[in-house]
């Protein structure tokens, strides 16, 4: 990559690893449908027109999870294409079977580490990124594992468009704060906290969180 798309490589994972499999007859159903609506995390620089068939703005959805809201957000933006990427199975199958079965053509499936999709990611050639509830590495101990911090945050504006998003979302306060001073330092970013916007879907797992007395904070942010 060039300086101004820069690789980003960690000793730790940014995620958990959850041990849950799939059955053999979803399993079965991953095989094929990865093979008609997946990305593979190596290969050569990606040419959006020649992944979608069309000329459009190209989102990277990060860690979709359960895929609740890339499915629901593909569904009400069928203008915008979208890159989700999830380490785990049962989500990745999931949004895959929307695909299929919902008509939701212009999402593709990556089945892997964000970290290492983004040398297939050419600089400057994304309208959006979006980060959800990524995995909060609560204990102190645990920081350097999270997701957004400086190497990684720079990696991804270097693949933003100017005049593109940053959407972030956490419940957990210690974890906002942080993505907060990490975007404030990132001199091509302006932008800041927002109130919960009603177009970001809930999920299972945001809504496990206000169960739990936690309140999301959004941070939205455009490159400049």
């Amino acid at each position: 990559m060039t300086a101004s798309a820069r690789s980003v490589r960690r000793p730790a994972a940014s995620f958990k690893v959850r041990r849950r499999g799939l059955s053999p007859k979803r399993q079965a159903e991953f095989d094929t449908w990865i093979e008609t609506w997946g990305l593979s995390i190596d290969g050569p620089p990606l040419d959006w027109p020649a992944v979608f068939g069309r000329d459009g703005r190209v989102v990277l959805d990060v860690g979709f999870g359960h895929g609740e809201s890339t499915i629901a957000m593909a569904a009400a933006e069928p203008d915008l294409d979208v890159i989700g990427v999830e380490v785990h199975t049962p989500g990745a199958v999931t949004v895959l079977d929307a695909i299929e079965h919902q008509g939701l053509h212009q999402i593709r499936v990556v089945h892997g580490d964000v970290l290492l999709l983004l040398d297939r990611v050419p600089a400057g050639s994304l309208a959006g990124i979006r980060v959800y509830f990524p995995d909060p590495w609560t204990k102190r101990r645990n920081h350097h594992r999270r997701l957004i911090r400086q190497d990684v945050l720079a990696a991804l504006v270097d693949r933003l468009s100017t005049g593109g998003f940053l959407h972030l979302a956490t419940d957990i306060a210690d974890y906002a704060e942080s993505m907060e001073a990490v975007c404030t330092a990132e001199p091509r970013l302006t932008g800041g906290v927002i109130d919960r916007p009603d177009w970001r879907p809930l999920t299972r797992f945001e809504q496990r969180g206000l169960d739990a007395g936690r309140r999301p904070t959004d941070l939205l942010y455009t490159r400049t």
